[in-house]
């Protein structure tokens, strides 16, 4: 079996980079702002920024798409959602390198650009629920198959992945447009230490904030406190945390756990000692450095990926 490291190299020797592509996910127009849920606080973004790997002020949601670039392509998709506490992107980290490396192991990658605080909710949970519908519509043209296109996040991203997995039916996620009738349900997710719950002392604050407010009504903490939302029809699950994360305790991860397994949905949790908060694919994580494996393992056990 090939390491991760090594289809990495492999990956970046092809080329294939040069083979990404962007698509819009709002050609038309963003959907209306009186379908958002959350009170605008301040003006909506400016431009958008990029500094470093980071960006923010995001306004034109946008999906960046990795081909499959291995030899036997998967027929499988996977949107990936980088963290950044609903304030900024990850690009890099959380997204680019991710994407990377499902594409060596044949799966066709899409890295999402959604909205952030300036809008909060609904319009990131909006901006997933599109790219899986319009992924979906368009499998053929991306040679993946529609009942195999999963979501992936991290931190932020990972609730925002969650919420996909969980919300994909609830009203405030419909643009009202034709795409509307396509189904919008992952069918698997992958959640990298995850803020989850939007409650004390388990939530990440910053998190909550930036998405539902300084001061949001109970009812919209309960829906976006995403174990609440699990049910039998939630997608199998993935999920990766470490016992040392100092900023998104392990808790959120458990819950959904839990919340997974009393509705008997198919999921497997690995919470490693030491790895901290935003490990990405950094080395020298100990044990949790080594988290591609086993998620490539999952993969393959759930035939999502070719032997």
């Amino acid at each position: 079996m090939r390491s991760w490291i090594t289809a990495l190299l492999l990956l970046a020797t092809a080329g294939a980079l040069a083979q990404t592509s962007v698509v819009a996910l709002w050609p038309e127009g963003l959907p209306k702002p009186a379908a958002q849920a959350r009170p605008q606080t301040g003006p909506l973004p400016g431009a958008e920024r990029l500094d470093g790997e980071r960006i923010s002020n995001v306004s034109e949601p946008t999906l960046t798409v990795y081909p499959a670039s291995y030899d036997r392509p998967a027929g499988t998709a996977v949107i990936i959602c980088p963290g950044g506490g609903y304030e900024f992107l990850s690009f890099t980290r959380e997204g680019h390198q991710y994407a990377q490396w499902l594409s060596s192991l044949g799966v066709t990658a899409f890295v999402l650009k959604n909205r952030l605080s300036g809008y909060g909710h609904p319009a990131p949970l909006q901006d997933v629920l599109r790219a899986v519908r319009l992924v979906r519509s368009q499998a053929a043209k991306y040679g993946v198959a529609p009942d195999r296109i999963g979501v992936m996040g991290s931190s932020a991203g990972g609730h925002l992945a969650a919420s996909a997995s969980t919300l994909y039916d609830n009203p405030a996620g419909r643009a009202g447009d034709a795409l509307d009738a396509v189904s919008a349900r992952p069918d698997f997710a992958m959640l990298m230490y995850p803020v989850i719950a939007m409650e004390a002392p388990v939530t990440h604050l910053g998190s909550r904030n930036a998405l539902l407010g300084a001061a949001p009504p109970q009812q919209l903490v309960d829906l976006m406190s995403v174990q609440k939302q699990v049910n039998a029809a939630t997608p199998p699950t993935l999920l990766i945390h470490s016992q040392d994360d100092g900023l998104v305790p392990a808790e959120n991860s458990i819950l959904y756990f839990q919340a997974l397994t009393r509705a008997h949905v198919p999921a497997e949790l690995h919470i490693f000692e030491r790895g901290g908060h935003g490990m990405a694919m950094r080395a020298g994580q100990g044990t949790a450095s080594d988290w591609p494996r086993r998620a490539e393992e999952w993969l393959r056990a759930r035939k999502l990926i070719v032997q």
